[in-house]
């Protein structure tokens, strides 16, 4: 779900920019899968889980021509997709930091990494298609990400069922997109302005 919803946002982005069926399809792919590989290439899990079968190849290549031949229906349904993408942060977060706990990194590292699983996808969907990339902006989405990921970590940290703190991080994370999706939660902003001095 959460690959087949990343997948739709870098399909969109790529027919707003105009990219041809390729770029839309490639886009896809690295929204989907970007960020799991880069935590599994700094963990040391090689070859990166979304590359070792064609599983997450085939949600992305499906996400993309569904955007390519019916974008105006993704479109419409934008805060549907944007609630499934929501779930799907929540799950690459928490996944990502147990991933990463498995593997040794510490706690606070995995929380992190739990958050690059996240968000890793987009922002390299948008550097590609020459945007700032969102979650840089005030939107709460890598702060949700890194709640998620902070979660599995407190969880190993007070030895907790990993399915106990991975549901807790998950179900964060969701609300925390909910609540900016649909009441405009928003992290700060620094007050200054570009010209002040």
């Amino acid at each position: 779900m959460g690959t087949f919803a990343f997948a739709l946002s870098g399909g969109a982005l790529a027919v707003q920019k105009r990219f041809d069926i390729f770029g839309v399809l490639f886009l896809s792919f690295v929204a989907a899968v970007a960020g799991g590989v880069a935590r599994d290439l700094l963990i040391g899990a090689v070859p990166p889980a979304a590359i070792a079968d064609w599983y997450a190849f085939a949600l992305a290549m499906a996400g993309g021509l569904v955007n390519f031949f019916a974008y105006p229906l993704v479109r419409a349904l934008k805060r549907p997709v944007l609630l499934l993408d929501a779930i799907g942060l929540g799950l690459f977060a928490v996944i990502g930091a147990e991933k990463a706990l498995m593997y040794g990194i510490n706690p606070v590292m995995a929380a992190v990494l739990g958050m690059v699983t996240g968000i890793g996808g987009g922002m390299i969907r948008d550097v590609l298609a020459g945007e700032v990339p969102s979650v840089l902006r005030t939107d709460i989405y890598a702060v949700a990400a890194l709640a998620a990921g902070g979660a599995v970590a407190l969880g190993d940290a007070f030895d907790l069922p990993a399915a106990v703190s991975m549901l807790a991080g998950a179900a964060l994370c969701i609300f925390l997109r909910v609540m900016a999706i649909f009441f405009g939660w928003r992290a700060p902003v620094a007050p200054w302005r570009p010209d002040e001095r």
